[in-house]
């Protein structure tokens, strides 16, 4: 007999893109946000196709390193090498592509902002899921006492 309690395989693989999808959509959007603010300091009040398609793709690609290579590091419980080494590899991989795609306008002080920017997201990224962790045990374990409550009966 089947358990069914136990995940698929084609469930933890549903659930892994759920969260790339999730990711993607995260950091596509404060990496927009920050290329916006810089376009608007310039005086530009309209964004690149080509850089926001770019990104979306960069955002993708990178979210697929941080599940399958550096398993999921800004969802750690705390931050170790391999975590680090994540926020390093992505982080980098985002300015290379932000120096090739030529997003900043070559300008290296905009790229070095970007760079502690990323960081910054990173940061607050893995202070949202260990929040959403915490919130998720708390409920998790009141339902556990709801369930052996009506199970005493």
């Amino acid at each position: 007999m089947k358990n069914d309690k136990k995940l698929s395989p084609w469930e933890i693989f549903l659930t892994r893109e759920i969260g790339i999808e999730f990711k993607a959509c995260l950091y596509f959007f404060t990496i927009l946000f920050y290329y916006c603010m810089y376009r608007i300091i310039c005086g530009i009040f309209d964004a690149g196709i080509i850089h926001m398609a770019e990104m979306i793709i960069t955002c993708y690609i990178v979210c697929y390193i941080q599940v399958y290579l550096f398993g999921n590091f800004d969802e750690a419980e705390k931050p170790g090498i391999k975590e680090i080494a994540g926020v390093i590899v992505c982080s980098a991989l985002y300015i290379l592509i932000t120096i090739i795609g030529n997003w900043f306008d070559g300008k290296i002080g905009v790229t070095v902002g970007f760079a502690v920017y990323l960081l910054v997201v990173y940061i607050c990224i893995f202070l949202i899921y260990r929040i959403k962790r915490k919130i998720e045990d708390k409920t998790l374990n009141e339902d556990l006492k709801l369930f052996q409550a009506e199970h005493k009966k």
